[in-house]
């Protein structure tokens, strides 16, 4: 007797028997009992969900004859009668499953409506079944839309698609559509463990949660790897055995990075991805178990005590560490596995990509957080000065130097290293050092806390010294250069802008040499016996390659210049590409200058309190 893979031998027969897609049985159910039938259902969900089986309940629900032959339509087929057995079997005449992924075209389609219009043989209804329907073609769907509006009476359409997205419009239009989610790795579990009871197959907890998981919400896959697992496993289902077949990470290295890493320890992190490494685990797989517990982590953190699960025995460990790590590293390093898991591919090596990754975390924390907090306690400690209206046409005077107290001096306070304040704000070259106290009191005050604890110490205050040539020198290089929209007149500017122009229009120069041609100025023109010398100055050496030099030197001698270019480079007051942009800003004003002086644009501003949005206006450029 040949084996009967788990997924197919423990496919429901019944709506009781579905787990996972209460919304949908409860829907049919009550459509069953009432008599309210639809003539064209939809069902959609990922692979394994059961929309094949739904599809199968459905059709035996419609044509079961009860036990004794004279029962009718129920949501709780027999599963004993002649039309039940036939459908599980795949042998009922009425029911006709056709696969859209291989039978696509218009005339498998007309094929199946050729037999709409004989009525049933067998059973109460006919009932056509399409599994991938998505893949038809667009004729196809044509040619069935007739059909699937106004079938027979007798006749019940069943579509099934993994990508409902594909399908036309008026397809969904004509049809019940039922959406069947993806399954929980609880609801697998549970499953799981039934399954295995009845296999009589002893299985560990553990291993059946990894199963769960490995699934991604599909109970096909969970059966079909739990047969592996126990081909694998001999008969039996341990945790590590599942492991190595699965390929997965132990939780046990997970929960010691993320240990680490809430302790910034780098080192821990490196010995571990090593580990990793050296016992052959999968990156990715690592930091997908890292984002499954970071995101428990972060559920326990915002909402203390949700998603514990008791039976879990890593749930005490992922509550430890919740309270380990702050919420936004935990956010943090939720997104750096998440996108991580891209970078994988793109890495020399998987390993040092996972340890990059982890890594990653550690830099983003603060170096010193003692500094961080005695930053902003100094922030803190310096109150803003409160503002004094003075009158606007009242000169400033210097307030007087106020001397220190004599009880404030004499009581000096031991320093234990130089402290070097900040550079000050440039200062006249004639201010001699003044000598200023921390704060503003009268005498007896002062004289009460120089008797106290708290001591001041008079200061004086550096000049900042004059500038020399070398500082004159770095400023005049940090200036930023002239706008791009100002040019001066060159003899020569006229010439070259129109040859620019002409070998830009004609797409004689492209790229690079079209930019060098642009952003250059022509500074001589030398007429000597056979080529001409030109020489032309730009502003960036990166402009001057030999290979653009040539190129532009190609298209001037291909427009009639028999020339040789040299390129310095200086500063540039005459351009191409500043005369084209001087001619742009000022098409520019006089296009606001006309949207400005519009008078509907002004009745607008004036009674409506419209505003013309800075930005927005453009001028239009004639080719």
């Amino acid at each position: 007797m040949s084996y009967l893979v788990l997924a197919r031998k423990y496919r429901p027969k019944t709506f009781s028997q579905m787990v996972g897609q209460e919304h949908v049985v409860q829907a049919l159910t009550n459509a069953l009992n009432t008599q309210r039938l639809h003539h064209a259902y939809l069902f959609t969900g990922t692979r394994g969900v059961g929309k094949t089986t739904v599809s199968r309940i459905l059709a035996k629900s419609l044509n079961c004859q009860g036990p004794d032959g004279n029962g009718g339509i129920t949501a709780t087929p027999c599963g004993v009668c002649q039309a039940c057995t036939d459908i599980d079997s795949g042998r009922f005449v009425d029911y006709t499953e056709l696969d859209a992924a291989s039978n696509r075209g218009v005339d498998e389609v007309q094929s199946l409506l050729e037999q709409a219009v004989y009525k049933p043989v067998q059973g109460r209804f006919k009932v056509f079944m399409i599994d991938e329907v998505h893949m038809l073609t667009n004729t196809a769907f044509n040619a069935m839309l007739k059909t699937l509006e106004e079938p027979p009476e007798y006749l019940k359409f069943v579509l099934a698609t993994t990508d409902p997205q594909k399908v036309p419009v008026t397809v969904l239009s004509r049809c019940l559509q039922f959406n069947l989610r993806p399954m929980a790795p609880e609801t697998v579990l549970e499953h799981l463990v039934g399954v295995l009871q009845a296999e009589g197959v002893a299985a560990d907890t553990q291993a059946l949660r990894l199963l769960a998981r490995a699934a991604r919400g599909s109970m096909r896959d969970a059966l079909s790897l739990t047969d592996q697992a126990i081909a694998f496993g001999s008969g039996t289902l341990e945790e590590a055995a599942v492991r190595q077949m699965l390929g997965s990470v132990d939780r046990s290295y997970v929960f010691r990075l993320i240990d680490a890493l809430a302790q910034g320890d780098g080192k821990t992190v490196v010995e571990t991805s090593e580990a990793l490494r050296l016992n052959g685990l999968s990156a990715a797989s690592t930091l997908e178990e890292m984002s499954s517990v970071l995101q428990r982590m972060a559920v326990l953190q915002a909402v203390p005590g949700m998603g514990a699960d008791d039976a879990d025995p890593e749930a005490a460990e992922t509550a430890r560490l919740a309270q380990a790590m702050p919420a936004d590293e935990t956010q943090l390093l939720y997104s750096l596995c998440l996108h991580g898991r891209a970078e994988l591919g793109l890495a020399p090596d998987d390993y040092a990509a996972l340890t990059m990754v982890l890594l990653r975390l550690l830099a983003f924390k603060p170096a010193n957080a003692q500094r961080s907090a005695a930053a902003v306690e100094k922030k803190t400690l310096t109150p803003a000065e409160p503002a004094v209206s003075r009158p606007a046409a009242a000169p400033r005077v210097p307030p007087p130097v106020q001397e220190a107290p004599p009880a404030a001096v004499a009581a000096p306070v031991p320093v234990s290293a130089e402290v070097r304040p900040e550079p000050a704000a440039p200062a006249p070259a004639a201010a001699a050092p003044r000598t200023v106290i921390s704060e503003e009191k009268p005498p007896e005050v002062q004289a009460q806390r120089s008797s106290g604890a708290t001591n001041f110490v008079a200061i004086p205050v550096r000049v900042q010294p004059e500038p020399t040539a070398r500082t004159e020198q770095r400023v005049e290089r940090a200036a930023p250069a002239a706008p791009a929209t100002d040019f001066t007149p060159t003899e020569e500017g006229d010439f070259w802008h129109a040859t620019v122009q002409q070998l830009v229009e004609a797409e004689a120069i492209t790229a690079l040499v079209r930019e060098l041609a642009l952003q250059s100025q022509l500074v001589a023109r030398d007429a000597g016996e056979g080529a001409s010398h030109w020489l032309l100055r730009v502003e960036r050496s990166s402009l001057d390659q030999p290979v653009s030099r040539e190129r532009l030197q190609a298209a001037l001698r291909n427009a009639g210049h028999d020339v040789k270019i040299g390129v310095e480079v200086g500063a540039v007051t005459d351009s191409p590409a500043r005369r084209n942009a001087a001619a742009q800003a000022e098409r520019q004003r006089a296009a606001e200058e006309i949207i400005l002086n519009d008078p509907f644009v002004q009745q607008m501003v004036r009674e409506y309190g419209g505003k013309i949005v800075p930005g927005s206006i453009k001028s239009i450029q004639n080719p």
